[in-house]
């Protein structure tokens, strides 16, 4: 019997408030029905202090196969299982929208600790993946980027695949972000999100909802959703709401992924913003040519130093910086200079577009725009202002906000294959004789010859040249290369904006 894992996993829910005390034995007879169990011995002794939630949820989940509850042991299943026993546990959409609200009259601050925290309480982001990734920070001439090998998306098992291929066709929910996911109890090939709660926001005069990313690869990683399924759209209203939110909650940061494919996010079918607690290398780059725009003198203005091509304006009326963003982008949307490869359009498709950043700076407020052009070409089908081929040991995936802004997401595979590349430069052997190792061969013996490697120190160095391959991948993504000709070519850009 798993009485004793129930016992701890009621008393992890009250001491993390998500029930009070008046309701531990619903508590537990909702579990029972959750598990197919029928009846229940309270233990004696009470349940130790903290709880492992991790273990607990284990320990039901194996008890719940054994018995023929849980269908597959395997990570998809288990996810979807242990998801419906934490939202059996999960209060209410009124009672977590009121608590916001109260928190909120306090101190926007106040209610979005609260609402981060809830949402780990309730599982919905999993401390224990979370803690998995693999993290370090890399010194570059453009200031310390951050790099995270993320290991805490669960990788889809072959079952689970070979059931989703076998599942009718379904739009509901729409897409991840839709606020229908709240609540929802998952399939194969779709995340459940019984433990999950949305806030409704209302941002510029428009309907919205707040949540926290599931997969956190920054302090409340926390996302802005459309209320409508309606597409990202890079516009004077997106301007509008980035601003009004770091308005409402100035502790924030707040961007929007651009709105064309190669340079736009992986959800470009629902509008939506990503938002948080933290301060990235980017914010922390100096303007490095200040400008000022006609007509715009109480804005100040200027390009950052930074491996991207970015404008930054900062004033003290959002209303300003709404307008000459807007005037900055309709010029760039149709701005072409042959001479510097930049094409408005080929064939009629179009290819600029900006990566729009909102902060605040004390009392101002401030906009980073990040220019960006999606044109491919025989030599870079991927895209010329994406990394290119060369980089692609380390990243060939899009460069979305949150790389943007000098945090890389590399894929999971890096944290064997830079290990095992770190074990052959120690040992001295042969780089192309691993697969792991092979790709990055010509990267590894490119810069072995510049440090004295050692079994203490190689895994250093090769997180360090890590963070230079992503200091590259920026500049192969600025759409004006930090040249004379580079600075230039951006200058006659804002001249004529």
């Amino acid at each position: 019997m798993v009485d004793r894992e129930i016992q701890a996993l009621v008393a992890y829910a009250l001491d993390t408030g998500l029930i009070e005390p008046c309701e531990r034995l619903w508590a537990v007879n909702a579990l029972l029905e959750a598990l197919g169990l029928d009846s229940y011995t309270e233990p004696e002794t009470p349940a130790e202090r903290p709880v492992d939630l991790p273990a607990v949820l284990g320990a039901l989940m194996d008890d719940a196969h054994a018995r023929g509850v849980l269908q597959e042991d395997s990570v998809v299943y288990r996810d979807l299982f242990d998801t419906k026993l934490m939202g059996v546990l999960t209060p209410r959409p009124a009672q977590v929208i009121g608590k916001f609200r109260a928190l909120c009259a306090e101190s926007p601050e106040k209610a979005t600790d609260w609402y981060y925290r809830f949402s780990q309480d309730t599982n919905y982001i999993r401390r224990d993946r979370i803690a998995k990734d693999v993290k370090w920070v890399a010194p570059t001439e453009y200031g310390d980027l951050d790099i995270t090998i993320n290991l805490s998306k669960p990788e889809k098992d072959p079952k689970a695949i070979a059931a989703a291929r076998n599942l009718p066709a379904s739009a509901y929910p729409r897409c991840q972000l839709c606020a229908e996911n709240e609540g929802y109890a998952g399939r194969v090939n779709h995340p459940a999100r019984e433990n999950h709660r949305i806030v409704p926001i209302t941002i510029n005069g428009s309907p919205w909802f707040l949540q926290y990313s599931p997969y956190v690869y920054y302090n409340e990683h926390c996302i802005c959703l459309n209320s409508e399924h309606v597409p990202m759209k890079i516009d004077r209203a997106c301007f509008a709401k980035l601003l009004d939110f770091v308005g409402q909650f100035p502790h924030y940061f707040v961007g929007s992924n651009a709105d064309l494919p190669i340079v736009g996010g992986s959800i470009l079918a629902h509008d939506h913003f990503q938002g948080g607690h933290y301060t990235f290398a980017m914010e922390k780059a100096p303007v490095e040519t200040p400008f000022t725009f006609p007509d715009y003198e109480d804005v100040k203005a200027g390009i950052v130093k930074w491996p991207m091509s970015v404008v930054r304006l900062t004033a003290a009326d959002p209303a300003r910086l709404i307008d000459l963003a807007d005037k900055l982008l309709l010029s760039w949307r149709g701005y072409t200079d042959e001479a510097a490869f930049v094409f408005a359009e080929t064939d009629g498709e179009p290819h600029n577009t900006i990566t729009p950043i909102a902060r605040r700076r004390g009392s101002d407020y401030e906009l980073d725009l990040v220019l960006r052009n999606n044109i491919t070409t025989e030599e870079h089908p991927l895209g010329v202002y994406h990394p290119h081929a060369e980089l692609h040991h380390i990243k060939k995936e899009n460069i979305g906000l949150i790389e943007v802004m000098g945090l890389a997401v590399l894929p999971a595979r890096l944290k064997e294959e830079l290990a095992a590349v770190a074990d052959a430069l120690a040992s001295g052997a042969d780089l192309r004789g691993d697969e792991r190792t092979e790709k990055h061969a010509d990267w590894a013996e490119g810069f072995r010859a510049k440090y004295a490697i050692t079994a203490d120190n190689a895994l250093d160095i090769v997180e360090k040249e890590t963070g230079l391959v992503f200091a590259q991948v920026l500049e192969h993504a600025g759409v004006y290369k930090r040249t004379a000709e580079g600075k230039a070519a951006f200058l006659r850009f804002l001249e004529q904006v």
